[in-house]
């Protein structure tokens, strides 16, 4: 793979935490290059199946509300196919026909449209603050208030309307469990404390909980907020996504538009951007999460390889002892010649011998060029 043919997430490990539209992602990640790491943090209860849904649309059918906010439309269409399946469909789509019916974004408004409803209103922004604006421009002192929910919390949005006196009912669409196999999940935490991980996406925030919270249970939540923190780049679809994490002082990435594209652009250009290009050799050397590019060319370089080239590289052109690299290389045990078997596959996986130069008696370092030792490090000769 050449030059331009390097995917932008070409030697990068991307760790999903999705459960809905987990498919959509890993491919969008994969055709840039990703290797992708997989562990649903989650699952989703079938709506058919989710008692609490049921009860909360009967209630609704007993006694009217007076505004139906719809936030999603995946959600929306989810509730009305399951109020059929229960042979509520008739009557829930009658009662929506004669409340005020709010829908966050065109996206909820096509669904609205699409089951035969009209919306009272919607806002250009897609934002929930709008909607909560126009409510309270309104009043809604008395009013009884339905807000179908869709997994994420709405932090300061019920709590707002019923600070103003409303009464706020939520109808909880897609609500979310643990996942049934947590096995992924501690792979993933596991690998994320080990820093083989370059990324992990975040699309809900119950999912971002729930990970913190497993590793919390490992005894891992420590480890693993430092290595989101300062190693591992936190991105999230949205402010309401990153709130557990920025909770423990996470500070995560998100896309202008809260969308599946926009997220993976967004790692297709941050994660790029984050490795500072090399000279060596009179070649341009970038280290990527699982492998490097050599002027343009994507090299694979085996684990044992890049735990010597990071070690090297965090002090371009400075010598680092045999002992010193065999304290990186995993598994390597006591003896040195562990170091000398490793350094000749990561040259011969590089396919430019002349990058690592053997420092007789003192150890190995990266061939810096001449013009660039004084911006990495002073010359070692």
């Amino acid at each position: 793979m050449r030059h331009a043919d390097v995917l932008p997430l070409a030697g990068f490990t991307v760790g999903v935490t999705a459960a809905r539209r987990a498919d959509e992602l890993c491919a969008l990640l994969e055709r840039r290059g990703a290797t992708v790491m997989r562990a649903p943090a989650l699952r989703i209860v079938p709506l058919p199946d989710d008692t609490e849904l049921l009860a909360a649309t009967k209630r609704l059918l007993d006694r009217g509300p007076d505004v139906v906010v719809a936030t999603t439309a995946i959600g929306f269409r989810g509730w009305i196919e399951a109020a059929d399946g229960w042979g509520l469909g008739e009557p829930l789509l009658e009662r929506l026909r004669h409340v005020e019916l709010l829908a966050r974004g065109p996206k909820v408004r096509g669904a609205i449209r699409a089951a035969g409803l009209r919306e009272s209103w919607s806002p250009a922004s897609e934002s929930m603050a709008e909607v909560l604006d126009r409510l309270l421009d309104e009043g809604v002192d008395g009013r009884r208030i339905v807000v179908q929910l869709h997994g994420e919390p709405l932090p300061g949005f019920c709590e707002a309307l019923r600070v103003a006196g409303a009464e706020v009912v939520g109808v909880p669409v897609y609500r979310w469990m643990p996942p049934e196999d947590i096995g992924p999940v501690d792979r993933l935490i596991d690998t994320a404390v080990a820093r083989g991980l370059d990324a992990v996406t975040f699309t809900s925030a119950p999912a971002a909980a729930s990970l913190l919270d497993r590793a919390e249970r490992r005894g891992l939540r420590g480890e693993l907020l430092d290595a989101l923190r300062h190693d591992i780049l936190p991105a999230c679809v949205g402010p309401v996504t990153a709130l557990p994490l920025e909770a423990h002082e996470v500070p995560t990435a998100q896309p202008e538009r809260f969308r599946l594209g926009p997220l993976v652009q967004l790692l297709a250009a941050e994660l790029p951007g984050r490795v500072r290009p090399l000279p060596v050799a009179g070649r341009r050397v970038e280290i990527r999460g699982h492998a490097v590019v050599v002027d343009g060319e994507l090299r694979a370089v085996p684990p044992a390889g890049m735990a010597l080239l990071r070690a090297l590289a965090r002090r371009p052109g400075w010598v680092v002892s045999r002992a010193d690299l065999l304290r990186v290389l995993p598994g390597a045990g006591r003896d040195e010649h562990a170091v000398e078997t490793a350094m000749a596959r990561l040259r011969a996986a590089l396919g430019a011998p002349k990058l690592i130069q053997t420092v007789v008696k003192r150890g190995y370092r990266l061939a810096l060029d001449p013009a660039a030792e004084g911006k990495y490090g002073p010359s070692v000769g």
